[in-house]
């Protein structure tokens, strides 16, 4: 018999945010890395697709359509992942959102709400039902995501990069809280990656991109896989003495 030498064989993973960019890719990643999904988010459409394509190439995995602001939406995929394959190994509070760069001064409150609401809340929402459910089964991995944003300051983008440092925090009070009962909670800090919100943003701002690379030691746009491979070891066992880590994905950016 072949060993199987897979990140996440058999692990039961949920995934926010997995309708597009990093979160569709870490689907594919960790359906590849043998794990068994669930997937969230607001696209009800995106999700049937991915599900499907999944399933064509063997892999286990179901959707559940939810907005991590809701707690009871967070309770919902947390639910459906433990009446689907009976508990919860491994989930990447992927979901976030940012946009508005423009001056604090004259940014509104409801820009400055929503921007905290899906990264700080939705992070806090779905600690809280994971860490429930892994509990009592001994353990589990959660990895959050975060951003460089959440390490350093950028100029005009101050709500989200004070949301993203918030995840850090987190990410570090809930190591700290839950390391003795088994459940290990890391976050990875992307770089810029090639999303569809990048992307517009680049097509938006000419001469953005090249700024960027010119910062980055690696002088390139990260893609979504690779940030989802890095969440996967994370997740697996081969991290077993790692937690409370934020770990830049970034192409050095953070280092200079």
């Amino acid at each position: 018999m072949t060993a199987d030498h897979r990140l996440l064989t058999d692990k039961v993973a949920l995934i926010t945010g997995a309708s597009s960019g990093i979160g569709a890719a870490a689907a594919r990643v960790f359906a590849r890395e043998g794990a068994r999904l669930v997937l969230a988010a607001r696209r009800e459409d995106r999700l049937k697709e991915l599900v499907a394509e999944l399933r064509e190439s063997g892999a286990e995995a179901a959707y559940v359509v939810a907005d991590i602001t809701r707690r009871a939406d967070t309770k919902a995929a947390v639910a459906c992942a433990v009446e689907t394959y009976g508990r919860l190994d491994a989930a990447f509070n992927n979901a976030g959102w940012g946009t508005g760069r423009e001056p604090l001064h004259t940014m509104d409150d409801e820009l400055y709400d929503r921007i905290m609401d899906v990264n700080v809340r939705g992070v806090w929402n779905c600690l809280r039902e994971e860490i429930a459910v892994m509990l009592p089964a001994g353990g589990g991995t959660i990895v959050n995501n975060s951003s460089v944003g959440g390490l350093l300051a950028t100029p005009v983008a101050a709500p989200y990069v004070a949301a993203k440092h918030a995840v850090v925090g987190l990410t570090k009070a809930a190591a700290a809280e839950y390391a003795a009962q088994g459940v290990r909670i890391n976050s990875v800090a992307p770089g810029t990656t090639r999303t569809e919100v990048v992307t517009e943003w680049f097509a938006a701002v000419p001469g953005v991109e090249e700024a960027l690379h010119a910062a980055t030691p690696q002088p390139r746009t990260a893609e979504p896989e690779e940030i989802a491979e890095a969440a996967a070891w994370l997740l697996s066992d081969r991290a077993s003495f790692v937690t409370g880590v934020t770990m830049p994905v970034d192409g050095g950016f953070t280092m200079v």
